[in-house]
C-alpha cells in the first residue's frame, strides 16, 4: 500500500563561485537540512540516499555519492549518484520519494552538488554542451545559450513575444534573489541594463542567462509513520512526475513547446489531484529567461504564447497573483548542475512553513517545482502542501 511521504528537513549551501570542494558544500547543505529537524535527527536513522551530480568538469564521477555520504556520517547505507544533466537532484528527490512511498525505507535523503568554477571558461564551455546532442548539436558547435535562443527567437516570431518580456523575467528574479542570503547574484538590475547587456546569443544578452555556480542541496523525507517523530510541521509530497523527450531539438514538434515539462506536469499534478489554478508558488527551471516563460505555459499556466506578459504584467512577482522563482530562480540565486532541483524543494519547503523571510509569499498552501534537464530531455515536476 502506498504510503504517505512528507519532508521533514532541508537545507542548502550558499551558491556561487566559492573556491570550496564538493564535499564541505554537501556538508553544509545536510548539516543545515539537520539542524530544520525540529525535534533532532541522528544521520545514523537515514537509511537510503541519492545524490544528484552532473560530474562537471570531471572532479569526482566514480563513487561520487559514496564520498558525500561518508563525508557526513553515513557510513554504510545504500546510496547512489543520481544523472539526469541539470535534472540531476530533481529525479534523485523523485528516487527518495518513490523509496519512502513504497514502504522500502522509512527516512531517505535527496540532494545534490555540484563545482563549476574549478576549471577554465573553455572547459566549462565543454562541460555545459555535454547535455545536449552530442553528434548533431554539440559537435556541429552549436552552445547551450545557443540552443535556448532559438527557442527564444522561434517564440518571437510565432507569439510576437518581446525582448522587454524576457528582460521583465531577469529584472524580477533579480529583485528576489537580492532577499535571498544563499542566492549568487544579491542586486536588483533594471529593465534598461537588463536589455543593455551584452550580446550571449540573440536574442539573449547576459542578463537573460543563468550563471556558473557551486553549490549542494539537500532534503530529508520521512513516511507518514515517523514524520510528526521529526517535526510538527512536515511539508507533504503531493505529487511526483517525470518524463523525458528527443535530446536534440531539431527531433522534436515544436521549439515553442517542452514535451517532458509537459507530461512531467501532468503526471504529478493527476496524482496530487490539482489543478494549475491551485498552484500558489512555484520554483520553475529559468536557465535562461526564456525557459521560464516556457515552463509558465508547458505546466498549464499560461496558454500557449501568453507566457510573456506574466513578468512583464507583475504577474509573477513576489506579490503578484502568482508568484513564481521567489528564490531568485536559477537565474540570480544560481544554478550548481546537480543541486538545482533539490534546492527548489528547499526553497519551496521555506515557502510553505512560512520561513521564507524576506522573501515570503503571502500564505501559500501548495507549491510546485519543476526541474529540466539540458535543454528538455528529461523533466522532474512535484508537488507540495502544508
Amino acid at each position: 500500500m502506498p504510503r504517505e511521504v512528507a519532508i521533514v528537513g532541508a537545507g542548502m549551501s550558499s551558491f556561487g563561485d566559492l573556491k570550496r570542494s564538493a564535499k564541505s558544500l554537501f556538508a553544509e547543505a545536510f548539516l543545515e537540512a539537520l539542524q530544520s529537524v525540529d525535534k533532532g535527527l541522528d544521520p545514523s536513522a537515514i537509511q537510503e540516499a541519492y545524490i544528484g551530480n552532473m560530474g562537471f568538469g570531471g572532479g569526482q564521477i566514480g563513487n561520487l555519492a559514496a564520498l558525500m555520504t561518508e563525508h557526513t556520517g553515513m557510513l554504510h547505507i545504500p546510496t547512489r549518484k543520481v544523472e539526469n544533466a541539470c535534472a540531476s537532484s530533481g529525479y534523485a528527490f523523485r528516487d527518495a520519494f518513490l523509496a519512502v512511498k513504497s514502504g522500502a525505507v522509512e527516512l531517505a535523503l535527496a540532494g545534490g552538488v555540484e563545482v563549476m568554477n574549478d576549471v577554465s571558461d573553455v572547459r566549462k564551455r565543454f562541460w555545459l554542451g555535454v547535455s545536449g546532442d552530442t553528434e548533431w548539436e554539440r559537435l556541429a558547435g552549436l552552445t547551450f545559450p545557443g540552443v535556448y535562443a532559438m527557442m527564444a527567437g522561434r517564440h518571437m516570431h510565432e507569439f510576437g513575444t518581446t525582448r522587454e518580456q524576457l528582460a521583465a523575467v531577469a529584472v524580477k528574479n533579480h529583485a528576489n534573489g537580492a532577499r535571498n542570503p544563499k542566492a549568487q547574484f544579491r542586486k536588483e538590475i533594471t529593465m534598461e541594463k537588463a536589455l543593455s547587456g551584452a550580446m550571449v546569443a540573440h536574442p539573449l544578452t547576459l542578463y537573460d542567462c543563468c550563471g556558473t555556480t557551486d553549490g549542494a542541496s539537500g532534503l530529508i523525507l520521512a513516511s507518514k509513520a515517523v514524520a510528526r517523530s521529526y517535526t510538527d510541521a512536515p511539508v507533504w509530497v503531493l505529487g511526483s512526475g517525470a518524463a523525458s523527450d528527443h535530446l536534440a531539438v531539431h527531433d522534436r514538434e515544436s521549439m515553442t513547446r517542452l514535451d517532458a515539462t509537459a507530461h512531467a506536469g501532468r503526471a504529478a499534478m493527476r496524482e496530487a489531484d490539482v489543478a494549475p489554478k491551485d498552484v500558489r508558488v512555484a520554483e520553475v527551471h529559468d536557465c535562461f529567461t526564456i525557459a521560464e516563460i516556457l515552463a509558465l505555459e508547458d505546466l498549464g499556466f499560461a496558454a500557449k504564447g501568453e507566457g510573456g506578459r506574466f513578468a512583464a504584467e507583475g504577474i509573477t512577482a513576489r506579490d503578484g497573483m502568482f508568484p513564481v522563482n521567489p528564490s531568485g530562480g536559477l537565474k540570480a540565486k544560481g544554478h550548481p548542475l546537480g543541486a538545482t532541483g533539490a534546492a527548489q524543494v528547499c526553497e519551496i519547503f521555506l515557502q510553505l512553513r512560512g520561513e521564507a523571510g524576506d522573501r515570503q509569499v503571502a500564505g501559500p498552501e501548495i507549491g510546485l517545482t519543476h526541474n529540466v534537464g539540458g535543454s528538455g530531455a528529461t523533466c522532474a515536476v512535484h508537488l507540495f502542501g502544508r
